[in-house]
């Protein structure tokens, strides 16, 4: 076997790995894959003689890889206001293949996945790499050039952010009790209904893509995301069950004609966030992958 041959192996066996730190940096499904890919083209003309730790290395390279992905991403902010939902993992509530039950494990909540791209491309690795995956403070320091001190004051921040993000309750047959609840009052027009099913304090983010204001939109408090469900009323018969990123979610369409993806976070019984991903182009290329018939 040839030396090529044999990172190539060494890197297959952590492709997965790779791929799930990028999206956790990325928030972005096909941003993931390109910066997997750049990994790879960096890595196999390196020289690894010296590397004792293939999957700790290739997770530093990967790392820098999204770190200029993201301050490449900050330095051209989108002019438009518009809310931005990161790339949802959509999967059926059961009976889901091997492939998709690997990259649900690997997945965050959208809601979770909000609160990082608020995160400066620092703070994001530093949380990313030492939170999730316990990367040192040291190597964290390097790859930002910066102190082992410095990386884990930026990681603290970060964590502060991410202590927003609300949390889901453990039982996942009780959160879908909740948002099987909200599609029945839904397609009844109980509003009364939507208001006890919704945290007093509930946010709703959409993302209806470029162009589309009247779809992207960050509606707050339990009357204000009530009197939307009961507006888009007409979509709840077709709503279908699906996870989202391991959370109770739905999907609304078909595959040929893909509405929305709904991600709920449910907490001690009451729906505390809800996000909603209405970009047609994004969903038309969601839908050729994973949408469930």
């Amino acid at each position: 076997m040839t030396r090529l041959e044999e990172f190539t192996t060494g890197f297959e066996a952590h492709r997965d790995h790779l791929r799930a730190v990028a999206y956790r940096m990325l928030g972005s499904l096909s941003e993931s894959d390109d910066a997997v890919q750049q990994t790879w083209l960096r890595a196999s003309r390196a020289n690894t003689d010296d590397v004792r730790n293939l999957g700790g290395w290739l997770t530093t390279v990967v790392a820098r890889v999204c770190l200029n992905m993201l301050r490449a991403r900050a330095a051209r902010p989108e002019t438009s206001l518009a809310v931005h939902m990161p790339d949802p993992i959509v999967s059926p509530v059961e009976g889901s293949d091997p492939a998709y039950q690997a990259e649900l494990a690997d997945s965050v909540g959208l809601a979770l996945l909000v609160v990082l791209d608020r995160l400066t491309p620092d703070e994001r690795l530093a949380f990313v790499l030492h939170d999730t995956f316990s990367v040192p403070f040291d190597e964290i320091a390097s790859i930002l050039s910066s102190t082992p001190a410095a990386a884990r004051q930026l990681a603290s921040r970060a964590r502060r952010a991410v202590k927003q993000a609300p949390a889901p309750d453990r039982d996942p047959a009780r959160q879908h009790e909740v948002v099987d609840a909200f599609f029945a009052a839904s397609r009844d027009g109980d509003f009364e209904a939507l208001v006890a099913l919704l945290n007093p304090d509930v946010v709703l983010r959409s993302d209806g893509g470029p162009g589309r204001p009247d779809v992207s939109a960050v509606l707050r408090g339990a009357q204000q995301v009530a009197g939307n469900a009961t507006a888009y009323a007409v979509y709840a018969p077709s709503a279908r069950r699906a996870l989202v990123n391991g959370m109770p979610g739905a999907l609304i369409g078909t595959r040929q004609d893909p509405v929305a993806v709904l991600a709920f976070t449910v907490n001690d019984g009451m729906i505390v966030a809800i996000d909603v991903l209405a970009d047609p182009d994004r969903l038309r290329a969601l839908a050729r992958s994973t949408w469930i018939d």
